[in-house]
């Protein structure tokens, strides 16, 4: 994220609406940069023999700057200009360098060590500062889109200010008195609770000779359900009251019930667990209600306070709201494996699941290709825009018919690839015969060019047959297309 900006690309549609529009509401600070010059780069120094990227960067910190150099940023929403007090887009690209000085160039190595071994994502904790000089620290997630152009020309960042709950835990060292009035003023959720009779029921179990807890929990569910009974709130703060719409702190401490979810059992499991074998300190996401009913997605911090170890009667909890940086991560991933124009699965989905089918060694699998006809004469002489409602309409009419285990991807410009796992190549006719059907369904309905595909279908025997079959679908597609072709050219002819 610390380069130079370059001109924003175009977004593609989503069902009626832009994904710009998405973009901009999202509620978290979003960047979209390009990262071909960097994957150029490093393609440069892979070739140059490098393959321990930490130590040829810690080797020389110029290679880091290098890096940063190599990345253009595109675009950003308008809640990146809030974070950074920036009135415009155009005054944040051209004020970079007061926002991502030295000290950034630290998290800025982590994401590169990431993305040389992963290729696809990257996250950090790094530090930017606000045009009025403020430090901010923050949390960096990055996902490589697909490509469009060039390799890694589209990577979207999210970025999450977490200032003030890192402010928080360093203030919260100073002594007792301040962290009173911290604990009351703190802008994240804390809770202060007594888990020493959970304490008694693991020494009651203990005593009983159990050895593997997570068995005993497997067979008593029940146990969970009363340790999770045993927990008393000793207080939280006022953030909290904020955090889950209650009226008042006795308001909450009463509905409880209403705060846990129903995943909630299963995640308090794993934290009795943790206590068994004696980690006192724990972290881990769950998932809560508010009064209100809204689901609330939370990183939680468990820790015993210092000096009351051997009983538990004085235990910190802090819950960080992340439902917005869920949302953003649920984003990208739609976005790493859905085309956004027909809403199918894309190309890249496709590639992984076709290895995971070989990993999982499914016998048969069948493959339909199908390639959209006209849809080059369509752009050629009706606009873009025509041609992109055929792809919508193609997306729609695959959407329908296809289900779970099976997948419908697009891989090409008018290409697409249907994946039936443990099918034949007769079950995979039946379901070429509900796709044509709906085609004359949506041709019914919607004016204009009507849809029209060029079809081939293959089946494979096992894994070591996919690439025969898929060759074979592809060849039985083209052939299709040429008589296609060549219908239409003696219709021509005819209607001359």
């Amino acid at each position: 994220m610390k380069a130079e900006s370059s001109q924003a690309q175009d977004i593609p549609h989503i069902q009626g609406f832009q994904l710009d529009d998405f973009f901009e509401v999202m509620p978290m600070s979003l960047w979209l940069e390009d990262y071909s010059g960097l994957y150029r780069l490093f393609e440069q120094w892979r070739s140059q023999g490098v393959d321990d990227i930490e130590a040829w960067l810690a080797e020389d910190h110029e290679r880091v700057r290098q890096c940063a150099s190599a990345i253009r940023i595109q675009r950003v929403n308008g809640q990146t200009l809030g974070l950074y007090g920036a009135d415009t887009a155009a005054t944040l690209m051209a004020r970079l360098s007061e926002i991502m000085r030295d000290d950034t160039l630290d998290g800025l190595a982590s994401e590169m060590a990431q993305l040389w071994n992963s290729g696809d994502s990257f996250r950090s904790t790094s530090v930017n500062y606000t045009l009025n000089g403020q430090r901010m620290d923050i949390v960096l997630r990055g996902v490589v889109l697909p490509d469009r152009e060039q390799r890694w020309d589209q990577v979207l960042v999210a970025v999450e200010d977490i200032t003030e709950l890192q402010q928080s835990r360093r203030s919260a060292l100073v002594n007792e008195r301040m962290a009173r009035e911290l604990f009351q003023q703190a802008p994240v959720s804390l809770w202060v609770e007594d888990f020493s009779r959970i304490k008694s029921l693991l020494e009651e179990v203990r005593e009983q000779g159990i050895v593997d807890f997570r068995t005993f929990l497997d067979v008593h569910p029940e146990f969970v359900e009363r340790c999770m009974s045993e927990i008393r709130v000793l207080d939280v703060n006022g953030y909290t009251v904020q955090m889950y719409k209650a009226k008042s702190r006795d308001d909450l401490i009463t509905r409880l019930n209403e705060v846990f979810d129903d995943e909630m059992a299963a995640s308090f499991s794993e934290q009795l667990i943790d206590l068994w074998d004696g980690k006192l300190f724990q972290q881990r996401e769950v998932r809560n209600r508010t009064l209100a009913g809204d689901v609330l997605h939370i990183h939680l911090q468990f820790s015993v306070f210092a000096g009351h170890e051997e009983d538990w009667d004085l235990v910190l909890l802090a819950l960080t709201d992340i439902t917005a940086r869920k949302k953003a991560e649920a984003y990208l991933e739609y976005l790493g494996q859905h085309d956004v124009l027909t809403q199918l699965k894309n190309r890249s989905f496709y590639v992984e699941e076709l290895a995971r089918l070989g990993r999982k060694r499914i016998e048969p699998v069948s493959f339909i290709a199908l390639d959209l006809n006209n849809l080059k004469v369509t752009n050629d002489t009706q606009g873009h825009a025509a041609g992109d409602g055929l792809l919508r309409r193609m997306g729609e009419v695959l959407n329908k018919v296809i289900d779970r285990p099976a997948s419908a991807a697009r891989i090409g410009g008018d290409e697409f690839m249907v994946l039936l796992p443990g099918m034949s190549e007769t079950d995979a006719e039946v379901v070429l015969a509900d796709i044509r059907r709906l085609i004359d369904l949506n041709n019914q309905f919607y004016g204009g060019t009507p849809l029209s595909v060029s079809v081939g279908i293959a089946t494979a025997a096992g894994r070591d047959d996919f690439e025969r079959a898929l060759r074979a679908a592809d060849l039985a597609m083209y052939r299709d297309k040429r008589e296609h072709h060549s219908y239409s050219r003696v219709d021509d002819a005819r209607a001359s």
